[in-house]
């Protein structure tokens, strides 16, 4: 989560036709849109005051709805694993995931966790029957629960000691990946690192408060983007985003970086990534040396449906927005 058409518009160089290419496909309703995902030709898109947007044509038609019993309850993800079947992630405490088998016409608590120090933050799914999401640490613990069986079911697992002040960010719902058998995960906050199966990295970005840090990890083959900065200073543009070429091993900055704090991150292919946050969408075509402005229109989570070359965005004020490619 378009090479063609977005690698012309590119090489243009022009950020107005660039801009003009990023097309708002929905908009207006009262919800700041983080969770999106898609399977097929179904969209799903997630957000605050209990919001869930679907449409079963690619895009083109929405229908949203709040979802009875949760209108207060903020949705930082969601998992979409077929044209009926979702999960939903609820933040702060209670800890709420949701399932729906019907295409959204009625949904289920599959899971629901009361202690006061709960704040999920991001859910992965590796095909349709194993997932995982992660949360704060609780008691000094990052918090871990794992699904088999398409999240009807989910259970906690030990997760590794947190330092003062490190959290995670429910900013894209990108924050934890899992490629071949490895988890990955990012913090922020006082601390960001690179949580890679048993190891464990400080990483080289913006840190040292509790609005700054890694919100975005994504990867493709040995190579890996991690995408963050800090949210209360979006226009600030160092060290907002890392790349490696061996798997995390080691990291760099961009020769010429986004244009400021960025909450997502997702590659194409091995050359051209997209990435977007409060002050604009960014694409990189040489690999995340040099990037350049698409638009700046905020947007903060990103979903790449390789099938149908569409790049979908979510964002505030129910604004979702897609490029072709």
């Amino acid at each position: 989560m378009f090479r063609n058409l977005l690698l012309f518009f590119l090489c243009t160089g022009s950020f107005a036709s660039a801009s003009q290419n990023l097309e708002i496909i929905s908009t207006g309703n009262g919800t700041n849109l983080r969770g999106i995902g898609g399977f097929k030709n179904t969209i799903w898109v997630s957000g605050s005051n209990g919001y869930t947007g679907r449409s079963a044509d690619g895009g083109q038609t929405w229908q949203w709805q709040q979802v009875p019993g949760f209108e207060n309850r903020d949705f930082r993800d969601i998992a979409v694993l077929d044209e009926n079947t979702a999960i939903l992630m609820g933040i702060a405490s209670p800890a709420y995931i949701l399932k729906t088998t019907d295409s959204g016409h009625s949904w289920k608590t599959v899971y629901e966790n009361r202690d006061t120090a709960m704040f999920l933050d991001a859910m992965t799914f590796t095909g349709r029957k194993m997932g995982y999401v992660i949360g704060d640490p609780v008691r000094g613990n990052i918090f871990i629960a794992r699904t088999t069986n398409a999240g009807n079911n989910w259970e906690q697992l030990p997760g590794p000691a947190a330092l003062p002040g490190e959290a995670f960010f429910a900013a894209s719902g990108s924050n934890l990946v899992v490629s071949g058998k490895k988890i990955r995960m990012v913090s922020g906050g006082t601390a960001s690192r690179l949580f890679d199966d048993r190891n464990v990295t400080v990483l080289p970005l913006l840190q040292g408060t509790a609005s700054a840090g890694a919100n975005s990890i994504a990867v493709l083959d040995s190579r890996m983007m991690i995408a963050g900065g800090d949210f209360q200073h979006p226009d600030r543009r160092d060290s907002v985003l890392l790349l490696s070429t061996d798997g995390g091993k080691t990291f760099r900055l961009p020769q010429h970086g986004p244009g400021g704090y960025r909450s997502a991150v997702a590659p194409l292919n091995q050359l051209t990534w997209i990435t977007c946050g409060l002050n604009g969408v960014d694409v990189t075509t040489d690999g995340g040396l040099n990037w350049k402005p698409v638009s700046d229109k905020p947007f903060n989570t990103i979903f790449i449906n390789a099938a149908t070359k569409t790049v979908y965005l979510a964002g505030p004020k129910g604004t979702v927005g897609q490029i072709l490619f």
